[in-house]
């Protein structure tokens, strides 16, 4: 079963991007782009679920339903005319 983690991602003054969950506790990743930061910090919560579930611990986290909202990041660059272009139209 899915569940729905938060996680926050912050760019490092070393040009990284790190991401830390209050979800669940020693959750720390990084990677050099938001997505690959996204990647490893997957892993690491299941790796993390994984061992509490072996200690016998339980985390109250929400399990994805049928519908969930998420945030969608795209790169958009005005043009002069005012029409916003997506980066792969640029």
């Amino acid at each position: 079963m899915e569940k729905l983690i938060n996680i926050t991602i912050e760019k490092l003054p070393e040009g990284v991007y790190l991401a830390t969950s209050d979800d669940i506790q020693g959750l720390v990743a990084q990677g050099r782009t938001v997505s690959e930061t996204m990647e490893i910090a997957r892993d690491v919560a299941r790796r993390l679920l994984e061992a509490q579930s072996e200690r016998h611990q339980t985390q109250h986290l929400a399990d994805v339903g049928d519908k969930e909202t998420f945030p969608l990041v795209v790169a958009a660059s005005c043009g002069a005319t005012g029409r916003i272009y997506l980066q792969r139209d640029c």
